[in-house]
């Protein structure tokens, strides 16, 4: 019983400082862990440029090895400290720790398998659970509030917008000649959503004065239709925040869940809202 009383209590010491930021050795791990991915992406864009990994490819691998091995520990810890290590498995950072972290490792084994290397990349995309050790945390929550809010005005939008490339691209199809590389609706259509959004290749340009002005219009009209989504989420993230301001006696922290690993429960909750587990 005193075992099991020992064992239990250093996997929650453990559970504390991987998936927890309130306490002064998971801000630490935290730190540590942003450190380590930023570096690993750095060293993956060095690995790129062909004159930096001719003259220090030994000096990248060391390191690339050695911040493949601290993940392959994290990751390992991360299934140890958790009640299901299932739900970590297949949770979305579960699957983004094993993808970057296995490439490495793959291409010892697996021919051809380098490529795979870029997949390390993905490891930029933790960042995101690491802001939670900052006052970043209640902003970013105020901000996926505000998306969620407005994706039905964003959808209806996007849709709107689709219309509008479908029916300009298929007169710009009828007005210009093949010569001029409108030689289906769907390039027409295509030139269409590169001019609208104001990025412009270049590859296609109209050639008739009727093109020109309609290709005029479409730019114009795309400034417009660019700031139609920024004030959609910036409405709907100052509403929330004046929400935010009244209700102030709400709190959230870092508190992760030791069974299914729910994060963003309240100071004053003594059990996960999410499987109902004791936190």
């Amino acid at each position: 019983m005193k075992e099991h009383k020992i064992h239990s209590g250093w996997k929650n010491t453990l559970h504390e400082i991987i998936y927890e930021a309130d306490t002064p050795l998971g801000k630490f791990f935290d730190i540590v862990l942003f450190v380590l991915i930023v570096l690993s992406v750095i060293l993956v864009m060095l690995e790129s440029i062909k004159e930096v990994d001719l003259h220090y490819h030994k000096i990248l691998l060391t390191l690339e090895w050695v911040v493949t091995i601290f993940f392959t520990l994290e990751y390992i810890a991360r299934l140890i400290s958790i009640k299901k290590p299932l739900k970590y498995v297949f949770s979305l950072y579960g699957i983004i720790d094993f993808l970057s972290t296995i490439p490495l490792y793959l291409s010892y084994i697996l021919a051809g398998s380098q490529v795979l290397l870029a997949v390390r990349a993905f490891r930029l995309l933790r960042v995101f659970r690491i802001l939670k050790l900052v006052k970043f945390m209640g902003e970013a929550s105020q901000l996926k509030a505000a998306l969620k809010a407005s994706r039905a005005k964003i959808a209806v939008f996007i849709y709107v917008v689709l219309i509008l490339s479908v029916i300009m691209g298929t007169i710009m199809y009828l007005i210009e000649d093949d010569e001029a590389g409108f030689t289906s609706i769907p390039r027409s259509i295509y030139w269409t959503i590169v001019t609208l959004t104001t990025v412009g290749y270049g590859d296609i340009a109209p050639q008739t004065n009727l093109g020109q002005f309609l290709a005029t219009i479409i730019m114009v009209l795309g400034y417009g239709i660019i700031a139609v989504p920024t004030g959609i989420v910036t409405v709907e993230f100052s509403r929330h925040g004046k929400g935010k301001k009244g209700n102030s006696l709400v709190h959230t922290n870092t508190q992760a869940c030791p069974s299914c690993s729910a994060e963003g429960h309240r100071d004053d909750a003594a059990n996960c809202y999410k499987c109902g587990d004791l936190l």
